[in-house]
């Protein structure tokens, strides 16, 4: 076999392509995660700041309002990959192996057809904050970056919410 001088081994890129991917995978987690951290921390602070040193945080709440956002639409593509999503399925469980298949089928195509069209109507949402340059009061921050974790969000969720189907049906469970 030819090897170029310096090139890695496919093992090793194989290895290496499996560790890029799982990064970009916890990519939403990453940010999610840290949005919650953000708005725990500040949320202590805001609190001190007010009670304890009587200088409230004006920019407070522009901030937290941002960090739920984030945290709300980046976590639910995360919650929908790792199948932490909730799920009433007593009845469905009752059912025999074909029809929960079956069942699992339509739900998954009634909740893509929902996640779309959220998808549609939030960037639709999004361009209308950056043509008209709205901004926050305090802090000045476009309307539009905050509101884009909407758009984003839907996105991963169809995607994580497709490839968690898609290992369930093949027999490939997800795991984290």
């Amino acid at each position: 076999m030819l090897m170029l001088e310096g090139a890695i081994p496919q093992k090793e890129t194989a290895g290496m392509n499996k560790k890029v991917l799982k990064k970009i995978q916890n990519f939403d987690l990453i940010i999610s995660g840290t949005a919650l951290s953000a708005l725990i921390l500040y949320t202590f602070l805001g609190v001190v700041m007010r009670y304890f040193v009587n200088r409230p945080i004006t920019w407070g709440e522009e901030f937290q309002l941002f960090c739920e956002v984030i945290t709300v639409f980046f976590g639910a593509g995360a919650g929908f990959r790792l199948g932490s999503h909730v799920a009433i399925d007593i009845v469905v469980d009752l059912f025999p192996k074909r029809v929960q298949r079956i069942t699992e089928i339509f739900i998954w195509v009634v909740s893509i057809v929902i996640l779309v069209y959220f998808t549609v109507q939030s960037a639709s949402f999004v361009r209308q904050m950056y043509a008209t340059k709205r901004t926050t009061d305090i802090l000045d921050i476009p309307h539009f970056i905050t509101y884009s974790a909407f758009p984003i969000g839907c996105v991963l969720m169809v995607f994580n919410y497709t490839v968690s189907v898609y290992k369930r049906f093949t027999g490939k469970e997800v795991k984290e």
